[in-house]
This record gives structure tokens, sequence and C-alpha cells, in this order.
């Protein structure tokens, strides 16, 4: 039996206020994602059928790139929370969690700013 608080067999574990962080960004996130998606949505949906060069004018507008943008960053972003999260609850190993998160990072990474540049690459042909 021991005679120690569960706060002074807790003491030294780690911290305690970066999980309420995480949790608190990945809500904000999500919240911000919900209007972007929708405006996603309806966006392609109204120029579906549209030959290339209609869609690269549409592109070339300033408020459609910073939203096509902000939409990919905050999708990226918020998949690299999920996921994180997940392969910390899962993997037990400490090498395969080290190797996984480090893999996922560069992959989102490398996904985001192709899709980024892509973006900019249409939106600046012109």
């Amino acid at each position: 039996m021991s005679m120690l608080t569960p706060f002074k067999r807790a003491s030294g574990l780690g911290t305690t206020n970066d999980g309420v962080h995480h949790w608190w960004m990945q809500r904000l996130t999500a919240v911000a994602l919900t209007p972007l998606t929708l405006w996603m949505v309806f966006a392609v949906a109204a120029h579906a059928g549209d030959d290339y060069a209609s869609v690269a004018a549409w592109f070339a507008q300033p408020m459609t790139t910073t939203l096509l943008t902000l939409f990919v960053f905050t999708t990226f972003l918020h998949a690299a929370q999920g996921l994180t999260v997940i392969i910390e609850d899962y993997l037990h190993h400490e090498g395969a969690k080290f190797a996984a998160l480090i893999g996922m990072k560069l992959v989102l990474v490398l996904l985001g700013v192709s899709s980024t540049l892509s973006i900019l690459r249409v939106a600046f042909a012109g």
C-alpha cells in the first residue's frame, strides 16, 4: 500500500497540458474545415463539366486561390493531428511509433506542399 497521492504518483511522468492544446487545435481545425469544405463542395459542383481554361481562370481569382490554399493547409494539419493521436495510441513499440510519426509527417508535408504548389501553378500560369 502506497501513501502517495495520485498527483505525486503521476509527477515526473510528463506534461499534463500538451494534450489539452492538441485537443483544442484538433477542434479548431475541424471548425475551420466545416465552411471550407462546404465552399469546396459547392465550388467543385459549380464548375463540374467546365473546360480547363474556365477552371484556370477561376483558380486565378485571388479569393479562390486563398480559400483553396487554406483548405489544403487546414486539411493536412487536421489529418496530421488525427493520425498523430492514432499512432500514439495504438503503436506501443517506441521505435515503430517514432518511425511512423516521422514518416506520416513527411508524407503529409510532401502532399501538402505539392498540392499548394499545384494550386499556385494553375493560378499564376496565366
